[in-house]
């Protein structure tokens, strides 16, 4: 399973979110918790994998995160390749797409609620 260097990892993300709006700050606080806790019992080799791609995503939140600071045009999230979609198990297609269909609504106010749905 996962041990201190994920609690590290965690931390490091969720601090990095400050940045972000409120409501986009509370959608990716929740996700990330609830990402880490689903995969606290994994073997080995998909912990290890886990805490990669969500190290690389750090990195590329802070590359990100820089770059805003010079051009003050802010721009969230990464591209992901056909290659590492590839890689998602379809339930967490599924949370991408319930997550790409709920940040691009049009002129909808997302808030979070106690019993983990989303409610527009």
């Amino acid at each position: 399973g996962m041990a201190g260097g994920a609690r590290s990892l965690l931390r490091r993300i969720l601090r990095l979110h400050r940045a972000l709006p409120p409501a986009l700050r509370a959608l990716g606080d929740r996700y990330v918790k609830e990402e880490f806790g689903k995969h606290k019992a994994v073997g080995p080799a998909e912990a290890q994998r886990f805490l990669r791609e969500w190290e690389a995503t750090l990195i590329q939140q802070q590359i990100n995160e820089g770059k805003e600071n010079l051009r003050k045009n802010t721009v969230y999230g990464i591209r992901l390749t056909e290659e590492k979609l590839n890689d998602f198990r379809d339930e967490q297609i599924g949370q991408l797409k319930e997550l790409m269909d709920e940040t691009t609504k049009p002129n909808k106010k997302i808030t979070i609620s106690k019993d983990s749905k989303y409610k527009t």
